[in-house]
C-alpha cells in the first residue's frame, strides 16, 4: 500500500497538532509536530484539527449479542467472531472476554473455547477486534460484596485452588479479580504475578491497609472502581482510596452514569491523574447490541433498561453500553477534555495491560474523532488506509 501522511491531527498525550505517517506495511512510521516542518511523505490527508487515536481496548466485557462468555461452548465459535466483528464496528481493537464466577466446569469449557477461537480465527487477517486473553472475575471474591456473582461458586483463594481451576488454561488468563483480604499472606497474588497474570482487586471488603499489602505483593489494578467495595469514608479510606493514591495502580471504571455518579468519577480521575491511573471499561453483559428487554443470565434473568442491566431483585448486574459510549459521557458531563476522554478508552487500557500505545511500529488501526462546535456528541470513524 502507498504511504499516507495524516496532518493537523490532535493526538491524546501529544501537545499541539501532529503529522502521522502510515508506512507501506500499514504501521505507524512516524509522529511529529506540524511545527517541525518535516517533508510530507506519500498521499497527504488533512484532518483539520480532528482527534486521532488507536481503537479502544476493553478489559472487562462479559458478553454480547445474546452470548455470555461463561456459557461458551464449541458451537459458539461463530458467535464469538460475530461479537469481535460487532466490537470492531464499535471502535474497539481488542478485548478481554470476562468470565464471572461460575462452576469450574463452565470456566474450563469457556477457556477451552476461547483458546480454540484464538487459534482458528485470530490470524485470518480479517479486521475485527482481537481477543487479548481472558479476565477472570472471581471466584475468589468476598461473599458480602459478591453483587450478582452466584454465592455457591465462590472459593477461598489458594495456589492449589488456582491450579485446580485453571490447569493448562492458566496462560490464557491476563487479569484475575480477587478480594485481597481473603489472600491473607499474599501467596496467591504472588503466584499469579509470577505466572504473568495481572491481579486486580475487587468484590472486596478490604481495608486500606489490606489493599496496600496486596499492591506491595504485586496487585496493580482495581476492578470497576466504587462498585462492590467499601465506599470512600473520611475515617476508613478503604481499597479504593489505596488504589487511587498508588501511582503504580490503574483503576478501571464504568461511565454509564448508573454504576457511579459522575461527581464521584470526577474525584477518581482527578486523584488518579486521569489516564495515568485509570481506564474505562464497558462491563457490558450479553444483551449488548440487542436493546432493552428481559434476558437470561446463567440460571437467572436480567432486565435491561436504558443500557443498564439489573437482576429481577434490583441488584445492579452491569451495562449494555459499549466502551466508546463512556468516552462521550465523560465529555458530556464535563469531567475531562476530549483528548483525555479518548485516552481513557484507548491509551490507558493498553498501558494498564502492558501494551504499546500510539507510537511508531504499531498497526495503524486509527479512529478519527470529530467534535463539532456547540455539540457535546463526539463522532468517530475508522480511517481506511488499505
Amino acid at each position: 500500500m502507498p504511504m499516507l501522511t495524516l496532518i493537523n491531527a490532535q493526538i491524546p498525550t501529544y501537545r499541539g497538532k501532529q503529522a502521522l505517517v502510515i508506512d507501506e506495511d500499514g504501521k505507524i512510521g512516524n509522529i511529529s509536530p506540524m511545527s517541525s516542518h518535516e517533508p510530507l511523505a506519500g498521499e497527504v490527508k488533512d484532518l483539520n484539527g480532528d482527534w486521532l487515536s488507536l481503537g479502544g481496548i476493553d478489559l472487562q466485557i462479559n458478553g454480547g449479542l445474546g452470548l455470555a462468555f461463561p456459557d461458551l461452548e464449541m458451537r459458539d465459535l461463530g458467535k464469538v467472531k460475530k461479537i469481535a466483528d460487532f466490537l470492531w464496528n464499535q471502535g474497539v481493537d481488542g478485548f478481554l472476554p470476562t468470565l464471572v464466577t461460575t462452576s469450574k466446569e463452565n470456566i474450563q469449557r469457556a477457556l477451552f473455547v476461547l483458546g480454540e477461537y484464538i487459534q482458528e480465527h485470530q490470524q485470518d487477517g480479517i479486521e475485527r477486534a482481537r481477543v487479548l486473553g481472558v479476565h477472570l472475575e472471581g471466584p475468589f471474591l468476598n461473599y458480602e460484596k459478591r453483587g450478582a456473582h452466584p454465592s455457591q461458586y465462590l472459593l477461598s483463594p489458594s495456589i492449589e485452588a488456582v491450579e485446580d481451576l485453571l490447569g493448562k488454561y492458566l496462560p490464557l488468563v491476563k487479569i484475575m479479580t480477587l478480594a485481597p483480604e481473603l489472600d491473607i499472606d499474599g501467596e496467591v497474588i504472588t503466584y499469579l504475578r509470577s505466572r504473568g497474570i495481572i491481579v486486580s482487586l475487587g468484590h472486596s471488603q478490604s481495608s486500606e491497609e489490606e489493599a496496600q499489602k496486596a499492591f506491595a505483593w504485586g496487585a496493580s489494578m482495581v476492578t470497576h472502581a466504587y462498585n462492590a467495595m467499601p465506599p470512600l469514608h473520611h475515617r476508613k479510606p478503604g481499597l479504593l482510596a489505596a488504589g487511587m493514591l498508588n501511582k503504580a495502580v490503574y483503576c478501571g471504571f464504568i461511565a454509564d452514569g448508573k454504576h457511579v455518579n459522575p461527581s464521584m468519577l470526577d474525584i477518581l480521575l482527578k486523584v488518579s491523574d486521569y489516564e495515568q491511573g485509570a481506564f474505562l471499561v464497558s462491563d457490558a453483559l450479553s444483551p449488548m447490541g440487542l436493546g432493552d428487554g428481559v434476558y437470561p443470565w446463567d440460571k437467572r434473568q436480567i432486565e435491561v433498561s436504558g443500557g443498564t442491566a439489573k437482576l429481577r431483585n434490583g441488584v445492579l448486574a452491569g451495562t449494555t453500553l459499549t466502551l466508546l459510549d463512556g468516552v462521550n459521557n465523560l465529555v458530556k458531563w464535563g469531567i475531562c477534555g476530549v483528548g483525555t476522554a479518548i485516552a481513557l478508552a484507548t491509551q490507558a487500557p493498553r498501558k494498564a495491560l502492558g501494551l504499546p500505545g500510539m507510537e511508531t511500529g504499531q498497526e495503524a488501526n486509527l479512529l478519527r474523532w470529530h467534535y463539532p462546535e456547540g455539540n457535546a456528541q463526539l463522532k468517530w470513524e475508522r480511517i481506511k488506509i488499505k
